[in-house]
């Protein structure tokens, strides 16, 4: 398995294939390149921060427009000035590659749109 930056990732398609879920050493492998992500339990985690509301669901909205496109789909948990993004593949019962490479895209949004952190 390929180690990928945030910058490949943010280029990359999400597969359409699956080849399954990552194991544990896998997903660990993976985690530094995405550096304000974490493991939970079952799935990949972020905090997002935002001034307002308004940011927070802007977010939510572009992230879904992004990700929907890529046939892919995370748990958004929203409050007034913050948002949780979860990403776990249904369809391999775990955390897939597809997990890592939406992340990417979340964290490419949050930077450019809100100006926090590098894409």
């Amino acid at each position: 398995m390929i180690v990928r930056s945030r910058a490949e990732r943010v280029l990359r398609h999400c597969r359409s294939r699956e080849s399954g879920a990552l194991n544990e050493a896998q997903v660990r492998a993976q985690l530094p390149a995405l550096p304000d992500w974490s493991r939970g339990e079952g799935h990949i985690v972020r905090d997002y921060r935002f001034a307002d509301y308004h940011e927070t669901i802007a977010f939510v909205t572009a992230l879904a427009f992004t990700v929907d496109r890529e046939d892919h789909h995370p748990v958004p948990v929203v409050g007034y000035n913050g948002c949780a993004v979860r990403f776990k593949t249904q369809c391999v019962g775990g955390i897939s590659e597809n997990d890592f490479t939406c992340a990417a895209r979340a964290d490419a949004i949050f930077a450019q749109h809100f100006g926090h952190g590098a894409a």
